[in-house]
């Protein structure tokens, strides 16, 4: 699977960005979508989960989705299978991030020209804490 074309120096810039909101966040920590944002959180993100089938997750309220919650959001960081992805950036969008973050093994071109053309940098097939760890660590 092709990747998205951002150098390091970009990554690592968007990666100074510090709330993240994470779409498909897990309950099970054998799970990616557990573990990569517990790293992130242990790194100094605020990490804000959005799974309408859990209430908290790490101590934090998990929402029911983006459109439901306040402030403004850094990065939206998106735990879905690459056909389920294009409803959640597109309520996304809406919450103006700076980034959207397909974790690794997700691409949608639909979704991610869509937040292109909203101005949002889109990063795709690429994992967050190995991002982090290679380059900040």
């Amino acid at each position: 699977m092709e990747q998205d074309n951002y150098s390091d120096e970009q990554i690592r810039d968007i990666l100074s960005l510090k709330k993240v909101v994470v779409i498909g966040m897990s309950k099970n920590s054998q799970k990616a979508a557990h573990f990569v944002p517990k790293y992130l959180s242990d790194n100094g993100y605020d990490i804000i989960p959005v799974n309408p089938s859990s209430g908290v997750i790490l101590g934090k309220t998990c929402y029911n989705s983006v459109s439901e919650i306040n402030g403004e959001i850094e990065i939206v960081d998106i735990f879905r299978p690459s056909d389920q992805v294009l409803p959640f950036v597109q309520e996304a969008i809406k919450k103006k991030p700076k980034v959207i973050w397909l974790q690794e093994g997700i691409h949608n071109s639909e979704a991610e020209e869509l937040a292109r053309k909203a101005g949002i940098k889109v990063i795709f097939n690429r994992c967050m804490l190995a991002e982090h760890r290679r380059l900040l660590r």
